[in-house]
């Protein structure tokens, strides 16, 4: 059991405790405790599911099964940013899919895959609740509303320049 959780961090370790301090048993927390493990490296790895599913008493299977159904729990390496790309029934009728396939022609990625720069992430998500503004998405914690092909490219151009950097 040590070696699984030695998997974790003293940092990861001490949040999740934090959790599980105001929580009535310990897998109450399995949600924060993923979202504490991503916050420090990105996503969840099969060995952090694990460790994870071990110091809160539960099964593997259990806690992976409670990443996989959050589509904000990424169960592989992703991007510095990850585009959340709304392809719901009001975006969809927006578009979407015309747009969706702008920002992979710009990028050189389709839906779930990763720039070769590992700068960007492309997801499709079900509702990013903005259906009265379609289509959106969002580029790491930033949402675009009422999206065009134009929007699209001033948003990653945009995203260019505040890194510091220059299409």
């Amino acid at each position: 059991m040590s070696a699984l959780i030695n998997a974790l961090s003293t940092r990861e370790l001490a949040e999740i405790d934090d959790e599980i301090s105001h929580a009535p048993y310990r897998s109450a927390v399995a949600i924060d405790a993923l979202k504490i493990v991503q916050a420090h490296r990105g996503w969840v790895s099969d060995e952090s599911i694990k460790a994870l599913a071990t110091y809160l008493e539960m099964s593997a299977a259990e806690l992976d099964s409670i990443a996989t159904f959050y589509n904000l729990i990424y169960r592989r390496p992703v991007g510095d940013k990850v585009i959340l790309f709304c392809d719901s029934v009001s975006c969809w009728i927006r578009g979407c899919a015309k747009l969706e396939q702008h920002i992979g022609d710009r990028l050189g990625i389709k839906r779930g895959e990763t720039t070769a720069d590992n700068r960007y992430t492309l997801l499709p998500v079900p509702c990013l609740g903005a259906c009265d503004k379609a289509p959106v998405m969002m580029v790491g914690d930033d949402l675009h509303e009422n999206l065009t092909a134009d929007s699209i490219d001033a948003i990653l151009a945009d995203d260019s320049t505040s890194r510091g950097e220059h299409d």
